[in-house]
Parts: structure tokens; sequence; C-alpha cells
């Protein structure tokens, strides 16, 4: 097992050279040409010295994302790349969550009402949105603080700089919904050290802040009290320097390390079961080490994957293996085929049920279809991953992925 300092990250610089190429950078936009009042009210925008600020502001949901802001954070973005005025940008959100994932209840009824055009496009502008994340040209500071959850990390993880704080927590519960881990989570789970991105996808479970630190999910780490200072002093920064953005970062910063409780130190454990080729040889080798071990975390594993969708564990699993070997524009295009063939009904209404019972009527009680593992073939969990007539199309050749 390798030592958690030798699993603390260094940043993102290394993994693409920022300004390999520059482009011709526009004058001063109209940022909210293309805004209705809602969108502009759910994103604020911070000017600073030299640099923006992008804040979601939905707080009473948690700051749950919808159409029209993942459309206004993209117009934002490109345009504040473009601008020569602007060094760097930061992306906070407001109240006691930086982004809970995606606005699930409002996407359930869409569908329902049968605008399935309208979640088609929500699904291609939030990929687009973080493949433009994952390739943006300038330092890009995300601040994690608090409930990180879903595609909150898929518009925030690729990014430069992530900063979590003694109140973040992340997670993918999306296994418990019927659907699958998507904006690029098959990609940035598939990096993680040994097993642990099948350990979280498969079951949700979460990380705290000192944990993301630890397995390379954030960059910094810094106390929630301390958060005002960080900020104060990069909206003074007058740069456009990842070392300088950095230093700053540092500056604020601690060095942590997860404490004897964190599942962390069962990653030989996790590394034993999740290594498995299929869902039920994990869960048999999950069971075995209940039985050899008297370990109490087996059985709450067990447990969560069994109330779980075992079609979405299929799928799940199939999808983070596959990341392991692809670019992120891969991973978006592939996640984009697994998000339409799982909201379209033809071959399972997980999603829906999945949604219905934890967020809807709240029994808690779903009735997946297929009901077990042993009644899933390999062509429904094929049918996820066939290509669409209408293929979501990423500008690669204009920004270049990276692995």
């Amino acid at each position: 097992m390798q030592t958690f300092k030798a699993l603390l990250p260094q940043t993102r610089t290394s993994l693409r050279t920022l300004y390999s190429y520059r482009r011709a950078f526009s004058a001063q936009p109209n940022y909210a040409e293309h805004d209705d009042d809602d969108s502009q009210e759910q994103i604020l925008v911070e000017g600073r010295a030299k640099s923006r600020a992008a804040i979601l502001n939905r707080p009473s949901s948690l700051n749950s994302l919808n159409a029209s802001m993942v459309g206004r954070l993209k117009r934002l973005y490109d345009s504040w790349e473009e601008n020569s005025d602007i060094g760097f940008v930061l992306m906070k959100g407001s109240g006691r969550a930086f982004c809970s994932g995606a606005d699930v209840l409002r996407l359930y009824h869409t569908l329902n009402e049968g605008n399935a055009d309208e979640a088609e496009q929500f699904f291609k502008t939030l990929y687009s949105f973080v493949y433009l994340q994952g390739t943006y040209l300038k330092p890009h500071v995300a601040i994690l603080d608090g409930i990180t959850m879903g595609c909150g990390s898929g518009i925030s993880l690729p990014g430069m700089f992530r900063v979590v704080t003694d109140k973040t927590f992340f997670s993918h519960p999306e296994a418990q919904i019927g659907f699958h881990p998507d904006a690029g989570a098959s990609y940035i789970l598939s990096r993680l050290p040994g097993y642990l991105g099948e350990y979280l996808a498969l079951t949700g479970d979460k990380l705290n802040g000192v944990e993301m630190i630890a397995c390379g999910l954030a960059t910094h780490y810094s106390l929630n009290a301390r958060l005002a200072l960080l900020e104060e002093h990069l909206g003074k920064l007058i740069t456009d320097e990842p070392s300088v953005v950095e230093a700053s970062l540092a500056q604020y910063g601690d060095i942590v390390y997860p404490d004897k409780s964190s599942v962390l130190h069962r990653i030989d454990t996790i590394d034993r079961c999740f290594s498995h080729d299929t869902v039920e040889e994990i869960i048999e080798a999950l069971e075995k080490e209940a039985v050899d071990s008297y370990d109490n975390w087996c059985s709450t594993t067990l447990r969560r994957i069994r109330e779980a969708s075992p079609l979405s564990l299929k799928v799940i699993l199939r999808s983070i293996r596959e990341g392991r070997f692809e670019t992120l524009d891969k991973c978006l295009v592939r996640e984009y085929r697994m998000s339409l063939r799982g909201i379209s009904k033809n071959v399972s209404s997980d999603f829906f049920e999945g949604v219905r019972a934890r967020m809807v009527d709240k029994d808690f009680a779903p009735k997946w279809d297929p009901p077990s593992l042993k009644e899933i073939s390999e062509d429904m969990v094929d049918y996820y991953f066939s290509p669409l007539e209408s293929e979501l199309v990423l500008p690669t050749a204009l920004r270049e992925p990276y692995m």
C-alpha cells in the first residue's frame, strides 16, 4: 500500500502546458447577453483585480445544476478565456454546498412530461462544459466547501486547483437512483489509487476533504474559517501564472493526513475485493472478507451495494474499467451515450424508479427492474454503451485532451 504522504497530489499544471498556444483575445464581452433572469441569479459573477469568480447560487437546492445554469457557466467561461484582462478564474458555491450534482428532480419531471429533447440538451451542455473545464487555458480554482456530489465533481475536479475544507464531503451516489457517475466521473474515479474508484462508484460512500487530498482528488486544504482570507488574497492577485496562484493557495493551506477511521486505511482490502472483473465476484470477495475478518465495514459495504440498482452496478463497473484507458473526451462521449440510454426506458426504468423512491415518494423501497444481477443479460449492459444516432461532439481539434 502506498503511504498517504506518497499519495499527496501535485498540481495539475504538468498535465498540460497552459499556454501552449495563445488565442486572439476579444474585447470585454457582454456576459449576460444570452442569459435569462433566473440563470443570472443562480450563477452570480464577482469581478476582481485580474480574475473572475462564478458563484453557484441555489443554496435551497444545494446548488444543484439545471440547464440554464450550465449554459450560463459555459458562456461565461468561454468569454473569460478569451479576455486578456482576466488572468484566472474561480468557482465556488453559496450556502452549505459547493454543488450537489444535477437537479435530478427537475430532470425526472421533465422526462415524465415528455421533454426528452430538453434533457438531452442538458447533458450535452453539461459534458461540453466539463470538457472546457478540463482543457481550460487559464488557471482555475474550485473551492469545494461543503457538499460535492455527482456532476458537482465534474464541473470542478478536471480544473487545475481544487481546494477542500473541513466541511467538504464528496460522493457519487448515482447507483442508488439507478443512474451512473457521469460528467467525467469515469475518467476521474478510474485514476484514483488502486480500485478506490470502483469502491466509491459502486457504494456511493463519502470522502471528506482530508481524504480527497490524500487520494489526489484535491490539491489544497484550508479550514473553512480561513476561506475568507484566502479569497481576499486571491482577489488581489494580478497574474495569469499558475505558479503564483498555487503559491497563494499554499500560503493559506494546511498539511493534513487521514485519521485512523478513514476508509483509505482499508485500501488493501478494497483492492482485494474491488479488483475483480464482475460485480458478482466483488460481492463474493466482500462476503468472504466479512467471514474472515468479522469487520462491520464489509457488512456495510455489502448493504450499500445490495441497495443499488443491479443494472446500474454492472454498467458502472464497466464504465470505470473502460475509463482507465480513455482520455477525458472519450469518457464524456461514452457517458453521454450511457446517460441518454439510461433515461430512455428502452431497457429499464431504474432511473425513474430510483428517483421516485428516494426523492419523490421517499419510501426508500425501489423496485428495480431487473431485480437481481443474475437476470441482467450482457445485451442489456451493451445497450448502454452502444453508439447514438447523434453523438456528443467535442472540440478536440481545438482543445487537445489529455490522459
